[in-house]
């Protein structure tokens, strides 16, 4: 036997092991999470869903909306802001410039977080780099007024009206870190304080509270003091002192005006796009950091292990201070829906996963009294990115539209955490369509997957949509339109009602979703399909198709996709990698060729052949 046959043979057996592995890992994972489900909602009454009937120990089931100081606040000379400002290529000398031009190369932390793969120097095709944008936030320098965002800040009562008059219960805001403390306390709190700004929240808040709705409390939203990003920010212990001196400071001032508390929005989507993939402000990791990120002592679980820190210690403060009445203290954790795209991609997702779906929460579950829940959809996950599924529907920002995965979500999340007995709260859902087309139905449909999993016995004490207004959306900026209500930054930020926003208020005010409600939103989007009418996307496509971390300073075109997604109807899709397609076809061509062929018998007839062929 000759050495290459020898090899030729080694290589056959160690691609079937690695094909047979994988073909085993993926079995398992269909059968925890692909399983097809029975919907526990009765599709044929005129009432699908009467959250009114719904109470827990914490009283009746609510319905709230949500904003954040990045998004919506004025007058803040916050990171965002400075990071929007900053032009990365503005300082580069001539060979950078040279260099700039070469292909680029997609990273997989992207990939890890959102599905979006992040753009950087190296090798990719010359169509799809000359028109990625260079721009750290995308659609915002093209953006007019980008600086005051929403006028929150100046003007709240314009978004609490807006809220009130939907009769939500719960009014979800933040406070800004930077702003209550605009320098690093080195020689002491008093120093670094701005008192001010401090009573102007308590203005605000009161603001939401003589309109009839509790307050919810974020105190991190993805919104790092830029000085202490100049000294590494949440690699280092002290930011967990600096953030408790923060806490010791909102918590003093405001704890008889907040009902809830939320010390994190979305740690571990913070640490990978701040520390591991740079795309956000707050730190520029170099290549050895990347890769040694998710290593046990890499800075993704050495930041995720001080905010770990800071969110207990923030947890016994509250508590501590408002001992009269028991407060509720959690956080805001975010979770997409990952599926693999092909028969290789298993292992990936696993890794994702294993990195983002229970480790935080694990960590600080002594620690809660709720858990909040921040769902928008699912990804399909493709080597190093996120795969954009023709045959899915999409949001603007590029999250694939799936109410099943909540469902799915919530009953995982409360098989494992059923011993803390803690309720759960959906602390954001919502959708990016400028066209209100997609809104109406994901909201009916989201809202259905939530009441189906409360049905099987899943605590939730209530429900919260993203976002009120039109905001600025992170590093996407003004792209994405995530608002029941539109902006028009060109006239004064005058704000348009969309048809979501009047049927948010009716389910909110009613407490139900009818069968009407559901059969108009979802004909509507189904008429739109079918006509083959185009809506905006923000998000840049490689020729893999492959999504890009940078959004898209203007948008693509993209139809509306014929498919049901509805809650209980959507039919997951096989692995669509070429070796799996072509396992498929030839386990099912037999299949197929057994109910096209019919059988025939013979007849004797008087015709010149002699012969008739008829049907068995």
């Amino acid at each position: 036997m000759s050495i290459l046959t020898l090899l030729v043979k080694i290589a056959g057996l160690l691609g079937t092991i690695t094909v047979g592995a994988n073909a085993v890992s993926y079995s398992r994972f269909r059968r925890r999470n692909l399983r097809n489900f029975r919907s526990p909602i009765d599709e044929s009454k005129e009432v699908l869903a009467d959250f009114t009937s719904q109470e827990h120990n914490e009283g009746k089931f609510f319905f709230g909306l949500a904003t954040a100081p990045a998004h919506a606040e004025d007058d803040l000379d916050d990171a965002w802001i400075r990071f929007a400002k900053e032009t990365p290529c503005s300082a580069e000398d001539e060979e950078d410039k040279k260099a700039k031009r070469k292909k680029k190369v997609k990273l997989a932390v992207g990939a890890i977080t959102k599905g979006l793969a992040k753009n950087t120097r190296g090798k990719e095709d010359n169509a799809v780099a000359d028109s990625t944008p260079t721009k750290n936030v995308a659609a915002w320098h093209n953006t007019p007024h980008a600086e005051v965002r929403l006028k929150f800040w100046s003007d709240p009562d314009q978004e609490v009206k807006l809220a009130k008059d939907t009769g939500v219960t719960v009014f979800r805001m933040g406070v800004d870190w930077c702003r209550i403390m605009p320098k690093e306390p080195t020689n002491g709190i008093k120093e670094a304080v701005d008192y001010e700004a401090l009573e102007h929240y308590k203005w605000i808040l009161n603001r939401v509270r003589s309109n009839g709705m509790k307050v919810m409390l974020t105190l991190f939203h993805h919104s790092l003091p830029p000085w202490a990003a100049d000294y590494g920010g949440w690699k280092m212990e002290k930011t967990v002192d600096y953030f408790m001196d923060f806490t010791r400071l909102v918590v003093d001032s405001m704890f008889d005006l907040v009902d809830s508390w939320i010390t994190f929005n979305e740690p571990h989507i913070f640490a990978m796009l701040t520390y591991m993939a740079g795309t956000w402000p707050g730190n520029t990791p170099d290549f050895l950091e990347m890769a040694t990120s998710t290593l046990p002592m890499g800075v993704f679980h050495r930041v995720m292990h001080w905010m770990a820190v800071a969110h207990s210690k923030a947890y016994d403060y509250i508590h501590e201070k408002t001992s009269l009445e028991k407060p509720l203290v959690g956080v805001a954790h975010h979770v997409s829906f990952m599926r693999p795209y092909g028969l290789f991609d298993v292992g990936s997702v696993t890794f994702s996963n294993s990195l983002t779906m229970f480790s935080y929460i694990d960590s600080i579950c002594e620690k809660l009294d709720f858990i909040g829940i921040n769902y928008y959809g699912q990804e399909a996950v493709c080597g190093v990115g996120l795969k954009l599924v023709e045959t899915d529907e999409y949001s603007e920002s590029g999250r694939g539209v799936y109410p099943d995965g909540l469902y799915r979500v919530l009953l995982m999340f409360h098989q494992r955490y059923k011993h803390l007995n803690v309720p759960f709260i959906v602390t954001e859902n919502g959708v990016s369509d400028e066209t209100d087309v997609i809104r109406r139905p994901y909201m009916i449909e989201h809202l259905l997957a939530l009441y189906a999993a409360m049905l099987k016995g899943v605590p939730v004490l209530g429900y919260i949509f993203w976002t009120i207004s039109d905001n600025w959306e992170w590093a996407d900026g003004y792209g994405p339109k995530f608002g029941l209500v539109a902006v028009d930054r060109a006239n004064n930020l005058a704000r348009t009602v969309r048809p979501s926003y009047h049927l948010f208020t009716k389910i909110v005010k009613s407490g139900k979703i009818t069968r009407n409600d559901r059969s108009l939103a979802w004909n509507e989007l189904q008429k739109a399909a079918k006509a083959g009418k185009v809506r905006p996307f923000y998000r840049g496509v490689d020729n893999h198709g492959l999504m890009y971390a940078d959004g898209l300073d203007k948008p693509q075109g993209r139809q509306f996709v014929d498919r049901d997604w509805r809650f209980g109807h959507y039919q997951v899709d096989g692995l669509q990698d070429p070796l799996s397609r072509v396992a498929r076809a030839l386990l099912i061509w037999p299949v197929i060729r057994k109910k096209k062929i019919r059988k025939v018998k013979v007849k004797h007839t008087d015709d010149e052949s002699g012969l008739a062929l008829q049907p068995a």
